[in-house]
């Protein structure tokens, strides 16, 4: 049954028969829900912070970040046997702040124009950095922007997922999410769900959609 009902919001959500990008906005009840779904059309409160956030082990990020514990663990365990295999994967971007955030954005509008940072950056309270379930990593080449070109980028794509990770925004499902393939940026909601999202190629969007 499952299969016939992500068949028709596959349909759906690919034809357009969705909400617009930042309109008919949602406040989100349930910040700190591990599913909890973070985009366009659904804001986190203003003031939100998690309410297990911890600073990461400084072998495990490139400067001072902080993650929820348990999405901490779960980053620890995927580097350090990404580590056994030769490979660097290091957390370059992690828990924001929603002043961080609105700064951020405002600096991409102001230096490359509303059109540039609506597609590669979120508005604030719409970032999933804030619920400090999401992580941008970097390889070997030390740049979390050129990060599909390092060695690490085959490994993370095809085993992030049993540590509890997904690929947030993949390549050819930027009408669903909103946003730019973004091969660094990865998103924490425990290892079943994440089977299960990687197995199907969904995004959290379609699943969510699925699973209710």
């Amino acid at each position: 049954m499952k299969k016939y009902v992500l068949i028709i919001v596959f349909i759906l959500l690919s034809t357009g028969c969705k909400d617009k990008f930042y309109e008919n906005i949602k406040d989100i009840k349930n910040p700190n829900d591990i599913l909890v779904l973070v985009n366009k059309n659904n804001k986190l409160p203003n003031d939100f912070i998690p309410n297990d956030l911890v600073k990461l082990d400084l072998k495990y990020s490139n400067n001072e970040k902080y993650l929820k514990e348990e999405v901490a663990n779960a980053f620890y365990k995927l580097s350090s046997d990404a580590k056994l295999k030769g490979f660097r994967i290091i957390a370059s971007s992690a828990y924001r702040s929603y002043t961080y955030q609105e700064e951020l954005f405002n600096y991409y509008v102001s230096e490359k124009g509303m059109d540039y940072a609506l597609n590669c950056s979120a508005k604030p309270g719409h970032s999933e950095h804030q619920t400090g379930l999401a992580v941008d990593v970097e390889g070997s080449n030390f740049d979390y922007d050129l990060f599909e070109e390092s060695k690490e980028f085959d490994w993370m794509k095809n085993n992030a997922h049993k540590y509890g990770f997904i690929l947030r925004y993949p390549k050819g499902k930027e009408k669903i999410t909103g946003f730019k393939y973004e091969p660094w940026h990865y998103r924490y909601v425990g290892t079943k769900d994440a089977k299960y999202i990687y197995k199907h190629n969904l995004t959290l969007e379609e699943y969510l959609s699925i699973a209710k």
